[in-house]
Order: C-alpha cells, then sequence, then structure tokens
C-alpha cells in the first residue's frame, strides 16, 4: 500500500482507532476523511488539519450507506483506500434468554456496514490506480471471550470476508486486514483506563511501521495480537480461548 499521496476514507474515524489511524496517515501526506455518525466527534478529530474532511453516515443503515457513497464519491472523486474501522462491542450472555438487539445491532454495524460500504465502492476503487481496502477485524476473531459473542462472530466473519476478496480483488485491489488486540479506547466502557489494554499511541506507532513494510504486509498484526492469531496453527487454541477467558473475567471484576 502506497503511504502517501492517497485520499483515504477511514469509518469511525471520530475516536479510537479510527482517529489515531487518520492523524498517522494525514501526517504521512494523504487526503483523509473520516466518517461517523457525530459530526462534532469528527470535527474534533480533525481540529485545524489540513486535507482533513468530515461526513456523517449511519452505518447500520443501508440507505444511509448509500447516499453517503454518492456524496462521497461526488466530494473526494479521488478516492483510493477505504479502512472499514466502524464497530461496536456489547457484552451479552448466553445462558438465557435475553432480548437481541445489542446483537443484531453488532451484525448491522461490524459485518453488514463493512460488506454495505465495501460493495457500494468497490467498483469505483477497482479502476483506480494504487487503490487498497483496509478491513479492522480482531484478535478476538481467532480466540473468541464468552462475554462478547457476537462481537467475535462478527470479527471472524469479517476475518473470512477479507480472506476471500482478498482473492477476488487480486491485481485490482490491495486487501489488508488489521488485527488489534485489546486497546486503550472507549469500545467498551472504561477500556481507555484500564492498565491491561495495550496504550493506543503503542498499538499505533506498531502499526504503522508495520504498514510500511515492502511491501506491505496481507495482515497487520502487532505483537500483543500473536498470541490469539496464531492460537489455532500453533495447536494451542483451547488453552488460549481459557486464557483469554480467565483474563477477561478478572479484569472486569476489577473494572
Amino acid at each position: 500500500m502506497k503511504m502517501e499521496g492517497n485520499t483515504i476514507l477511514i469509518t469511525g474515524g471520530g475516536s479510537g482507532i479510527g482517529r489515531a489511524l487518520a492523524h498517522r496517515f494525514h501526517d504521512l501526506g494523504n487526503t483523509v476523511i473520516v466518517a461517523g455518525r457525530r459530526m462534532q466527534a469528527l470535527e474534533e478529530a480533525i481540529g485545524e488539519r489540513p486535507r482533513m474532511h468530515a461526513m456523517t453516515v449511519d452505518i447500520e443503515n443501508p440507505d444511509s450507506i448509500a447516499d453517503f457513497a454518492a456524496r462521497l464519491l461526488e466530494a473526494h472523486p479521488q478516492l483510493n483506500v477505504l479502512v472499514n474501522n466502524a464497530g461496536i462491542m456489547r457484552f451479552e450472555t448466553l445462558d438465557r434468554s435475553r432480548a437481541l438487539a445489542d446483537a443484531e445491532a453488532m451484525v448491522d454495524t461490524n459485518l453488514l456496514g463493512c460488506i454495505r460500504l465495501t460493495n457500494a465502492l468497490v467498483e469505483h476503487l477497482s479502476v483506480c490506480d494504487d487503490a487498497a481496502i483496509v478491513n479492522v477485524s480482531s484478535g478476538l476473531a481467532f480466540v473468541p471471550i464468552t462475554a462478547a459473542p457476537t462481537y467475535c462472530a462478527t470479527k471472524a466473519a469479517v476475518h473470512s470476508y477479507t480472506v476471500a476478496m482478498r482473492a477476488a480483488l487480486e491485481g485490482q485491489v490491495e486487501v489488508i486486514e488489521l488485527v488489534p488486540p485489546l486497546v486503550q479506547t472507549e469500545l467498551t466502557p472504561g477500556q481507555s483506563t484500564r492498565t491491561g489494554p495495550q496504550p493506543l499511541g503503542d498499538f499505533i506507532d506498531e502499526v504503522m511501521t508495520l504498514f510500511q513494510g515492502q511491501p506491505t504486509p496481507a495482515e497487520i498484526i502487532v505483537e500483543r495480537a500473536r498470541f490469539q492469531r496464531n492460537a489455532e496453527a500453533e495447536h494451542r487454541f483451547a488453552e488460549a480461548v481459557s486464557t483469554l477467558n480467565k483474563r477477561d473475567r478478572e479484569a472486569r471484576k476489577t473494572a
């Protein structure tokens, strides 16, 4: 992936990993569009930076995505990089019947939002020079926790979809998967101040170093995410599930 001179769309760009990626890619000399539901958060992310733009979209809503894609390409026809970063994580229980609104919202945002937005932009990207799609999954795509089963399932689906997309778009669009571990963001309440997650700045430093590899890796995996990403290949999957869930239970007791 080319590191400068791009026009990059980052969904979920008003906070957390999306905002940090937007700033780092902007620092390298790219035009960056941050997208999300709340214009105030997007404008705060932009600050006084030139060549950064904000656009609203409800990534859960198919009609909003279609309208957004049309407005985006009209305003920024040079767009050549899509970063599907928008995501939500909500805790659930599986041992009793429950309302499924949270599960459905995660599927809509984390999985269908990625599929719908990519679908709306893929024909444009396929004829662009230096085109790339970056899908943000999670270490939890590879080793799930019981407290967030739907979130983990959506991220596993994003991983699988990305693998298929990479093969389908070979020679037209570079397809990259970014696999974060637990990072200090507000993905869940209090996560940004807990000591266990990786500090956001450290994570982004490592990510941007990996992005600048030659060639860019198909999977951007920081060291902390390798415990989950490689668990099955290294024949320690059951142990990893047990270890990760024990850590999660302990962390949430003390949160």
